[in-house]
């Protein structure tokens, strides 16, 4: 009752949130998963240098088709979901558990979402698993669980001018 309260008050914001009867749960709002996605290219580098890396992914758009991620595979993905949240409230996206039993990981690192956020959310996604799995735009991927801050933060995400990823609105390396 507090997310949906929360909602209706314009305090959390999820957008589209086309199916709330199914999308908001107990805790947590379920994240569905975009059509945007970057794909690692095969490369005759050697390796990746992390303090100068170079264009290595390729995106593809798939608005309906599924995505087939093979063994050992990694891509970035996006929510199809904009969230908004405000400056006493901290977001946490995990992975559904449905996935992570076919070997899929929905997200592997940064999964605190700051107080003030507001944007899609870039998913880390990974097969563990020895199988290939189809993922689906628009299927369930993560869920954004909540927590209250005991007051708003004094530098909220969107009012730090350092902030990387804000306002973003598609698959950023």
């Amino acid at each position: 009752h507090e997310i949906k309260k929360c909602l209706a008050e314009g305090k959390i914001v999820v957008e589209p949130l086309d199916d709330p009867d199914v999308q908001i749960q107990a805790a947590w709002i379920d994240l569905r998963l975009g059509s945007e996605f970057k794909i690692f290219k095969h490369t005759q580098e050697p390796y990746i240098d992390s303090k100068n890396p170079k264009e290595y992914t390729e995106t593809i758009n798939s608005d309906s088709n599924p995505v087939i991620l093979h063994p050992k595979e990694f891509m970035l993905g996006i929510t199809k979901e904009k969230i908004r949240l405000p400056a006493d409230l901290v977001g946490y996206v995990d992975g559904r558990s449905s996935l992570g039993r076919l070997g899929i990981t929905a997200h592997i690192t940064s999964a605190w979402i700051d107080p003030g956020f507001e944007g899609r959310l870039v998913l880390e996604i990974s097969n563990l698993g020895k199988m290939p799995v189809t993922i689906y735009p628009n299927m369930r991927i993560a869920k954004l669980l909540f927590f209250k801050l005991n007051s708003p933060a004094e530098r909220p995400y969107n009012l730090r001018e350092s902030s990387k990823y804000k306002n973003q609105t598609a698959v950023t390396e």
